[in-house]
Parts: C-alpha cells; structure tokens; sequence
C-alpha cells in the first residue's frame, strides 16, 4: 500500500482549517474565577518538574505551560471555554491537530493522561480553597 502519510498530513490541516472556523462550542463567558483557576493549574504544571507528551515528544513543564496558554487564549478569542472543566477537555487533553491524548509523567511515576493530572490538580486546588473559606468563617 502507498504511504498514507502525505494523505493523513493534508487532511489533520484541513480538519484544522475547519476547526479555525467553526463557531464557537457555545461555552459560558470566562469569569474571572475560572480564569484564575486555570491560570493556577497553569501555574502548578509549570512548577511541577513533570514532562509533558504531546504528539509523540516530551516536553518540559514550562514548554507545556506556553503551549497550553496559547490554545487557551485561541479558545478564550472564540468563545469556547468557560470553565476550568472546558480548558481541561477542550485544549490539556489531547492535540486538535493529531488528536493524541497528552500525557504527563512526574518523576519515576508511569506517564497519566494530562486531563486526568489536570483535574486532579484541580480537585486538590478547590478543595484548598473550600478548607480556607471554611477556616475563615468560625
């Protein structure tokens, strides 16, 4: 059989070229409080000394971050994320050119899917926040 290659790379552009353009996925406006909570999940990948797997290659946390960052202002631009929950689906799990699932591996832990770490994280980030508003009203 002939190499698919060529073939497989012009239709992932022009499934990108349709995704460019399509409405948005009609996501609620981002509200500052889940801009913040992205912004810190952001924050603790960065500072996690974990690598990150995208398209077959692993990438530092921080490289993780910028790439991340970029397809969350590229949803923000078109209105499609506006929740901590949509960021995680929509742009840290997996890539919207290959379709691969991301992957990140900390330490000698075997690689996780990034939207499971992600919403770990999350959990763990909300579950502070409630323990310190809690404190805050005895």
């Amino acid at each position: 059989m002939a190499n698919m290659k060529p073939l497989r790379r012009i239709v992932q552009w022009a499934l990108l070229a349709l995704l460019l353009n399509a409405p948005p996925l009609f996501a609620e406006p981002l509200s500052p409080a889940a801009r913040g909570e992205i912004e810190v999940l952001l924050s603790r990948l960065a500072a996690s000394d974990c690598q990150f797997m995208r398209n077959g290659n692993w990438y530092t946390a921080g490289e993780a971050q910028v790439h991340l960052r970029r397809k969350l202002d590229y949803l923000v631009d078109k209105g499609a994320v506006g929740s901590a929950e949509q960021f995680i689906e929509r742009a840290a799990s997996q890539s919207s050119m290959s379709g691969q699932a991301y992957q990140v591996k900390c330490g000698g832990q075997p690689p996780v899917a990034s939207g499971a770490w992600l919403r770990a994280e999350l959990q763990r980030l909300r579950v502070g926040a409630n323990k310190r508003g809690s404190n805050g009203a005895h």
